[in-house]
């Protein structure tokens, strides 16, 4: 079977090589299309960091192995490794993170064996973001019901497979009642199809306590993509590290295996790269292939291996240094020591797609615009503000100004700090079409700089918007 193969920036073609020497000495039987991407693809003109035959070669073979790739901070071309992700759908971020032969860790997590899954394609990954004014950022986070629902869905299947016995979703619902809520209220609906799972919640942030303090408690994790890009490197750190980390990105039809580390431009040539992390995301991505006799052939060369290199580094910090060619040797020794695998049938089917899947719940029955919240700029304070605002409405009514999600109109407190960025929000006490909100939108527009504007729906008799904070909730 053939796969798609990049090796990456920085130390990722030296790992990506000594992968595949391994895999060569445990005669796994696969064929490799060497592809393009990374930076020196972005840097040659194209922004995606993905060259058209590497494009043309993963949706052939429908698997891509690829080596860390470098992200520009602050400016720059976007993240090619995010870009991959959501270009060919992988929906669902597996890594698994278990106690790993003599590697050193600041936590000592016995016999941990957890799985986390993160959803891989929404959230603030879409990364649509604006300057409001000169001082205002926006970010806009993405949630949706097809989203979470495919991701929980896997997740409750993958936990099955393995036996597992308790799926956890974490969480920030306590304060993103839509979008966490959303995702949690999904994770509640898949869950009633596996009765055999336990299925409960958890705060983020307790979470991120709880890995620390009792890691064993937990058995299969499953977060939002943000929370879960943050909890995972987390649980890497429990065994040892990102250099322990393998990392799978599973979707309907594209998988991609990578390590997460980054490219450590710091070693780059010196022998010094520590393979474990790509090495063992081969292993996700040999299982994922059906070649489970070679996954776990190569997995226990790797125990030992650790426990003859003794002490082992993290990418960059080399006590005593682990060279990239002994680890190398020393693995193909142990495979030698080791039963052939046996022979093994690789079957896959992938069928190429010839444009991308629509994912759409059924409609709830009843929705109705009743307001608009617009977003705009001005140095007033709230007060005369809302004076200026209140002959704009027409049918609708000011009801709130809120600056920076705070309430500050009509009530609030002189010692809320203000920018020059306001919401502020018109209500109807029942339905409006939606031409006079458009219609507000252009009386607000002749007097105030305007820099956005959302709905404010009722969906299925629910409200489908959020209060500001300190606002008194009216239909309560």
């Amino acid at each position: 079977m053939k796969i798609t193969v990049a090796k990456g920036d920085g130390i990722g073609p030296e790992v990506m090589d000594a992968v595949l020497d391994i895999f060569v000495a445990a005669k796994v039987p696969l064929d490799y299309d060497l592809v393009a991407m990374g930076k020196q693809v972005a840097l040659a003109g194209d922004v995606t960091g993905i060259s058209p035959e590497a494009r043309r070669s993963v949706e052939s073979t429908g698997i891509l192995f690829k080596g860390p790739m470098e992200t520009p901070k602050g400016g720059g071309y976007k993240s090619v490794n995010v870009t991959a992700r959501k270009l060919w759908g992988t929906f669902a971020n597996k890594r698994v993170f278990r106690t790993l032969p003599d590697v050193p860790t600041a936590v000592r997590a016995r016999n941990l064996h957890l799985t986390m899954v993160r959803e891989n394609i929404e959230d603030t990954y879409g990364a649509v973001e604006h300057m409001q004014t000169h001082d205002v950022a926006q970010c806009r986070r993405f949630i949706t019901r097809p989203g979470s629902e495919q991701v929980h869905r896997y997740t409750f299947e993958m936990a099955a497979r393995k036996g597992a016995r308790r799926v956890t979703c974490a969480h920030k619902a306590n304060i993103m009642k839509l979008t966490d809520g959303l995702f949690l209220e999904a994770f509640y609906d898949v869950a009633k199809d596996y009765p055999q799972i336990q299925a409960d919640d958890v705060i983020v942030d307790a979470l991120a306590m709880r890995l620390v303090l009792a890691p064993e408690d937990f058995d299969v994790v499953v977060l939002p993509n943000l929370q879960g890009d943050i909890l995972t490197d987390l649980a890497a750190g429990l065994v040892g590290g990102l250099a322990y980390a393998p990392s799978a990105n599973i979707g309907d039809g594209i998988c991609i295996f990578e390590a997460v580390h980054g490219t450590a431009p710091d070693i780059v040539g010196q022998d010094l790269a520590n393979p474990t992390a790509l090495l063992l995301s081969g292993t996700m991505m040999l299982r994922h292939l059906g070649l489970v006799e070679h996954a776990a052939t190569i997995e226990g060369a790797l125990d030992v291996t650790l426990r003859a290199l003794h002490r082992r580094p993290d990418l960059a910090q080399p006590i005593p240094p682990l060279r990239t060619g002994r680890f190398v040797d020393t693995m193909v020794e142990a495979l030698r020591g080791s039963r052939p695998p046996a022979p093994q049938a690789v079957e896959r089917p992938f069928v190429p797609r010839r444009e991308p899947v629509m994912r759409v719940t059924e409609p709830v029955p009843t929705t109705a615009l009743v307001g608009v919240d617009v977003f705009l700029e001005s140095s007033l304070a709230p007060a005369p503000l809302a004076e200026q605002l209140k002959a704009l409405g027409g049918p609708l009514a000011l009801t709130m100004i809120s600056n920076r999600g705070t309430q500050v109109w009509p009530t609030g407190s002189p010692h809320t700090d203000c920018i020059n960025h306001y919401r502020v929000r018109f209500e109807a006490p029942r339905e409006v079409p939606q031409q006079a909100l458009t219609e507000l939108l252009a009386r607000a527009a002749a007097a105030f700089p305007l820099c956005g504007a959302e709905w404010l729906r009722v969906i299925g008799g629910r409200r489908a918007y959020s209060l500001a904070q300190g606002q008194a909730d009216a239909a309560a």
